[in-house]
């Protein structure tokens, strides 16, 4: 009974720590050791997959971005060229239309003078037999000659010039003197012309050499 006692008083007098380390019975010493090391390496061991997994995972997140970007560089590509060539043809169509639209300004303002010529013919008559050296038609007559001009209308009716076919017609040839070249020595009818266009060809007498 005293030894009992004995060993009752040896381990109240033990530290916690001597106490802790005493082997528990049916418990090898160093299972709770191997446990605990166990659950760390468990736990770095999830760890380590967790983060290589992770890794993966953004590595084909990147390599997605990288193709998704490629798709979305190419698609940017081809509509800035779709852009470019609708923009081209726009450009072209701008200038056929600004074209087609001078041409037909000219047409009307061609026809308003080819209408206007017989009045000018019969202005050309009337200042030849003097009919027009005074008064107010004289004036008018002026005034309409004047508004023609500035549309471009010019009268072809210059005699000693050389005859040029595209300007005027020859309706008289006669032989000339000291001639070279055909000229004009006489205008049966002036002719008209714009800066581009020839409205009629004046009629006249050549001189041809002799």
């Amino acid at each position: 009974m005293a030894k009992h006692g004995d060993d009752a008083e040896n381990v109240s007098n033990q530290s916690p720590d001597e106490s802790a380390a005493i082997p528990q019975e049916g418990v090898p010493a160093d299972s709770t050791g191997e446990a605990a090391a166990g659950a760390a390496g468990s736990g770095a061991e999830g760890d380590a997959l967790s983060q290589a997994e992770d890794i993966l995972n953004g590595v084909e997140v990147t390599a997605e971005d990288s193709v998704a970007q490629g798709s979305s560089v190419e698609l940017a590509a081809e509509l800035k060229n779709d852009l470019l060539r609708l923009q081209a043809e726009y450009v072209n169509y701008r200038k056929r239309v600004e074209r087609d639209r001078a041409v037909a300004g000219e047409m009307a303002v061609i026809g308003v003078l080819n209408a206007v010529l017989p009045v000018l013919d019969d202005i050309d008559a009337a200042r030849q037999h003097g009919d027009l050296t005074d008064g107010p038609f004289a004036s008018i007559a002026v005034k309409l000659e004047n508004t023609l001009k500035t549309y471009g209308l010019t009268r072809i009716d210059e005699t000693g010039v050389a005859f040029d076919p595209t300007v005027h017609e020859a309706l008289i040839q006669q032989p000339g003197e000291g001639l070279d070249i055909d000229t004009v020595s006489q205008v049966l009818r002036a002719g008209y012309r714009t800066e581009n266009r020839v409205l009629r060809a004046a009629q006249v007498i050549v001189a041809v050499p002799a």
